[in-house]
């Protein structure tokens, strides 16, 4: 794939393009996350000190010296006054969106979709591009810098945490490094986040497609104790898991390779090697434009997740689901109710974000982590 020379001079202009003021990673603590996901989830309305007090435990003292050092680096600002029950009216503070952003990058197959994201989420630009990922490591990561630099723009962008990458698996989310991405075996080893940081010059996080889509969700979620399953069913066919309202990427962050289930002995050849994998089952019915069949083949993998993980919700998600999202949503909740998981007791939903939802969630895998969702 090609050696990692990191320093293109194309993008070494990204950390240069960030102003002064909000720097994320160094605010981040544990009860400085607290306080930003409540500021976060009260919106505009804003919420008072006294309140974030009472809602996270920290002592009144502790609160205002967090909310002190959220607005002197521009993160949080006052949003009026509110009546109290006795003496003088509470100020209450606002998230600032717009002092912080983060670049979320979905490498498909064939595709590249590139967004930057504000604090709450909002996706303020956009990019989206063909795409050969077994084109060679440096015509690919030559479309990352390009995709980069565009949804930037020319102008600076306030409190840039980094970029987000995510792509199909398998791949070691820790480190960086792809392994034998389904399909393209050329990519394995390759040490896509150390290349990537040396050429934008800014910290970059690598995950599965899946995983980041997962993350989104369970961000937008509210990040509560839920669990559900998030079928990604485009190009591939991989899964998300969120398990008690955290990704779950397992020991060795290989966890949700769905599409590689064997449900077919001695079935048609996959990508992977196995014969009857569900994805080449799904994918085939999908060329032969059976969209019926293949929602019935995904239901049987859903319903196999639903027994074995017992989860609360089945979400479906990817360029194929997007074109006949109800045909997907009758299909898979059939079975489940065939295989008594469904009727009510496990919902199956189209996931919300649409087809640039892979992307979105690669943005959280840098922006969860400032508000206490997530590892980054």
């Amino acid at each position: 794939m090609g050696g990692v020379n990191g320093t293109t001079g194309g993008m070494r202009g990204v950390a240069g393009r960030v102003p002064g003021g909000a720097n994320l990673l160094a605010l981040r603590s544990h009860n400085t996350a607290l306080v930003l996901d409540l500021l976060r989830a009260a919106d505009a309305d804003g919420i008072s000190r006294l309140e974030l007090a009472e809602r996270t435990g920290l002592t009144p003292q502790a609160v205002s010296k967090i909310t002190a050092r959220l607005r002197d680096a521009g993160l949080v600002a006052e949003a009026g006054r509110r009546a109290s029950t006795g003496g003088k009216p509470r100020t209450v503070l606002r998230l600032v969106p717009e002092a912080g952003h983060a670049v979320g990058v979905h490498l498909d197959r064939d595709e590249l979709r590139a967004v930057l994201v504000d604090l709450k989420g909002s996706v303020v630009g956009e990019r989206c591009t063909p795409l050969d990922l077994g084109a060679g490591a440096e015509a690919v990561l030559g479309e990352v810098e390009g995709a980069v630099a565009a949804v930037l723009g020319a102008d600076a962008v306030p409190g840039l945490t980094g970029v987000g990458v995510a792509l199909p698996g398998p791949l070691d989310h820790a480190r960086g490094v792809l392994h034998r991405v389904t399909g393209f075996p050329e990519w394995d080893g390759y040490p896509l986040r150390a290349a990537l940081e040396g050429r934008l010059g800014v910290p970059v996080v690598v995950d599965k497609d899946t995983n980041a889509a997962a993350l989104g969700l369970a961000v937008g979620r509210g990040g509560g104790g839920g669990s559900f399953a998030y079928l990604h069913l485009g190009t591939g066919l991989g899964a998300g898991l969120v398990i008690g309202g955290n990704v779950h990427r397992g020991a060795r962050t290989g966890a949700g390779e769905f599409g590689h289930q064997v449900i077919q002995l001695d079935g048609p050849p996959c990508t992977c090697g196995n014969r009857g994998c569900i994805e080449a089952l799904c994918l085939g019915a999908v060329a032969r434009g059976e969209i019926d069949e293949a929602a019935r083949v995904l239901g049987a993998g859903a319903a196999n997740l639903v027994g074995l993980l017992d989860i609360d919700v089945v979400l479906l998600g990817g360029r194929t689901v997007a074109a006949a999202p109800e045909v997907f949503v009758r299909g898979v909740g059939a079975v489940l109710e065939g295989a008594g998981e469904g009727e009510g007791v496990v919902p199956v939903r189209v996931a919300p974000g649409g087809v640039r939802g892979v992307a979105e969630g690669a943005a959280q895998l840098l922006l969860a982590p400032v508000f206490g969702r997530g590892d980054g």
